[in-house]
């Protein structure tokens, strides 16, 4: 296809893709709305119970309770047209964890839902596998799951997880980050888990999953992954969400006031550590699957930055001279700095509140 042919197709964004994240947004503040208004207690005013941006929190009396829920998504219709479920238990762990730990907690113990629509003991064995392997990489015990079989709800497979996690109130982050802090960033591993509803539309409109993934990542021509490693197109969507525990003890250590994990909305993500702004001077270089995508679909440099992790898949705020410990004892580095205003800009893309 010509450069011409290509501008003249349709842009893709993420709501004309099916999912509109306003109006997802706006459903859960409704759910959490009405479910809060039922379970209320007036005579305690909800003391006790904290929902926090990433997970919810119960005060059990010096130590707190976190608890996070998450699923795969769309990841899941990848991993069924390659028929490898070998890696998505990793990603649904990693989905929890790392929002337990961008509030300060350690993650402890896991649960897992999986509804099928009908039993296949390879597939779950598949299944199984990963959530051991993300179960170790983030030090947590698989205590328990459930397998429920709705052949008239579910068309393949869903799977979905809740990760409990304890911390000190010491140890949680205050959760605000402060004008003139620094924002110290960290890779992720690829597309994680997010934002595939828009990337499978962009990946499957010249191309399929078997595909070589082009080498130089733009969506012309052939050869490997990126890397040249021989990678497909399903392949690398596939490439497991990277966990971040390893992170809580620096980012304590250090003084973090706030962290966020990059995942559905993007770097919107940012605003949960307060009304601010978040400028993003020097963030890592998106992997080559992200050009693809963007190439794929005509989608436009806001609406990546508004969708997808672009690389980077977890961000503290911290102050400056902490930043800089923090930056020399991990894999992180400083991308940017926070403002007073509102808003978020990376490398002058200015994306929407």
């Amino acid at each position: 296809m010509s450069e011409n042919d290509r501008r003249d197709e349709e842009d893709l964004t993420y709501a004309a893709a099916g999912v509109d994240i306003d109006a997802s947004e706006a459903a859960t503040a409704a759910l959490v709305g009405a479910a809060s208004a039922v379970g209320e207690d007036p005579d305690t005013d909800g003391e006790g119970a904290l929902d926090g941006e990433y997970a919810g929190l119960v005060d059990l009396g010096g130590t707190y309770l976190g608890l996070a829920t998450d699923g795969v998504g769309t990841k899941l219709l990848v991993a069924e047209a390659m028929g490898d479920y070998s890696t998505i238990g990793i990603d649904c762990i990693a989905m929890n964890v790392n929002d337990l730990v961008a509030a300060g907690i350690d993650p402890v113990a896991f649960v897992d839902y999986l509804a099928v629509a009908e039993p296949d003991e390879a597939v779950a064995a598949e299944v199984g596998a990963g959530l051991n392997a993300g179960a170790e990489a983030s030090a947590v015990e698989l205590v328990g799951g459930e397998t429920a079989v709705m052949p008239e709800v579910v068309r393949g497979l869903d799977l979905a997880g809740t990760c409990v996690g304890l911390a000190a109130e010491e140890e949680l982050f205050p959760g605000e980050a402060a004008a003139g802090d620094a924002l110290v960033g960290f890779r992720s591993s690829g597309i994680h888990s997010n934002g595939l509803t828009l990337a499978r539309k962009a990946a499957t409109r010249e191309h399929d999953y078997d595909d070589p993934f082009p080498s130089d990542g733009d969506g012309d021509g052939g050869g490997g992954g990126g890397g040249g490693d021989g990678r497909t197109i399903g392949d690398v969507l596939l490439e497991p969400t990277r966990i971040y525990t390893d992170l809580l003890g620096p980012l304590r250590e250090h003084g973090t006031h706030a962290a966020a994990h990059v995942t559905g909305g993007g770097w919107s993500n940012l605003a949960r550590m307060g009304d601010r702004r978040y400028e993003i001077d020097d963030p890592f270089d998106p992997q080559p699957v992200f050009g693809f995508v963007q190439k794929a679909g005509n989608v436009s440099d806001a609406e990546m930055y508004s969708t997808f992790n672009m690389g980077t898949g977890f961000v503290a705020a911290l102050s400056p001279e902490n930043a800089e410990a923090l930056r020399v004892e991990t894999d992180g580095r400083v991308i940017g700095r926070v403002e007073t205003g509102s808003g978020v800009a990376v490398g002058g893309v200015e994306l929407r509140p």
